[in-house]
């Protein structure tokens, strides 16, 4: 928190990265590497995502952080026994502390991890899904799609920046913000943002170009968790998502596609937020609502044309070890 009372997220993530020719030291190798998430993270959320889509379940691992932590980090109390079944850690912090005893910076999902030295690899949340895009290609399934295309990527570069600094952190500026003037500032952006979103996605159906890119990847993380979390919780609350129409499409449209919704843990997110930040919920009781049957309603979103996976295919079922519980 800064003096002003703004709310200003800590970006120094450790950049070292899984490449394939292992140029930082830490080469592609299948089995090798485990992604830590957590459901209720939308950062987290991102990776999850890029791995389905790409089909890297049976080469990349995937551990599942609980909902509920503390100062000291994230933690696998929904596992047997609290630990992890690869790493054998209670607490993703101790994958951090593997890497450097020292590390002072904040413990965070997503996290790939080397599993023969429990070291955290990178905590970089928004190469990693590029990365997972494109280092790990020998690896992908047959038909993946392509996230990010060449002649795209200076729009896709731009419009993902518009949505990190004013929607995917802005939320988190208005919900933690110290002082009114704080609050006011960043849920003017968000909205401004918003609007222009809105705008934009009345006359296409995904953000840039007529596929799924890496864009639509880091936006739909925050609209899922819009009415669940950020409209009341963070006070983002001017209109629910399902008050705007191409917005509320546009996410249900992605969240019928294989490989996002089937991400999605509506109760593991409410648990995180209305549990964890004690200081803008200090009763911590968590909502039941909203009614979530509202997202596999009809779209009719294909009416603007566009191809999911441009010249690729959907991805298969997730393992039944990842599945998450079906709306109700």
């Amino acid at each position: 928190m800064a003096g002003d009372g703004e709310f200003r997220r800590d970006r120094h993530y450790l950049t070292t990265r899984v490449t394939a020719d292992g140029r930082d030291g830490w080469p592609v190798e299948p089995g090798r590497y485990r992604l830590v998430i957590a459901r209720a993270c939308p950062w987290a959320n991102r990776a999850a995502i890029v791995r389905r889509l790409m089909g890297l379940e049976d080469v990349l691992s995937m551990g599942i952080a609980g909902p509920i932590h503390d100062d000291r980090s994230w933690s696998f109390h929904m596992d047997p026994g609290g630990r992890d079944p690869v790493l054998g850690v209670e607490r993703l912090q101790e994958a951090f502390f593997a890497r450097d005893p020292g590390y002072a910076r904040g413990i965070t999902v997503p996290a790939l991890v080397d599993i023969p030295t429990g070291q955290v690899v990178t905590n970089d949340f928004a190469r990693m899904t590029l990365d997972l895009g494109r280092e790990w290609r020998a690896h992908q399934r047959d038909c993946a799609p392509d996230l990010y295309p060449e002649k795209l990527r200076d729009e896709i570069d731009d419009v993902a920046e518009k949505v990190f600094q004013d929607v995917n952190d802005g939320v988190y500026q208005c919900g933690f913000a110290g002082t009114q003037e704080a609050y006011d500032a960043a849920y003017r952006r968000l909205w401004r943002r918003l609007d222009w979103l809105e705008d934009r996605l009345a006359r296409r159906r995904y953000l840039v170009g007529d596929t799924i890119t890496e864009a639509d990847v880091r936006l739909f993380p925050t609209l899922v968790r819009f009415d669940a979390v950020y409209h009341g919780h963070f006070k983002c609350n001017r209109q629910k998502l399902t008050e705007l129409p191409a917005l509320w499409a546009y996410a249900r449209d992605l969240f019928q596609t294989p490989g996002f919704g089937d991400t999605i843990d509506f109760a593991q997110i409410k648990a995180h937020y209305y549990v964890v930040h004690h200081t803008i919920n200090p009763t911590g009781i968590v909502p039941q609502g909203p009614d979530t049957r509202g997202w596999l309603t009809p779209h009719a979103r294909h009416e603007l044309g566009g191809r999911p996976f441009g010249d690729g295919t959907p991805p298969g079922p997730p393992p039944e070890s990842e599945r998450v519980p079906p709306l109700a």
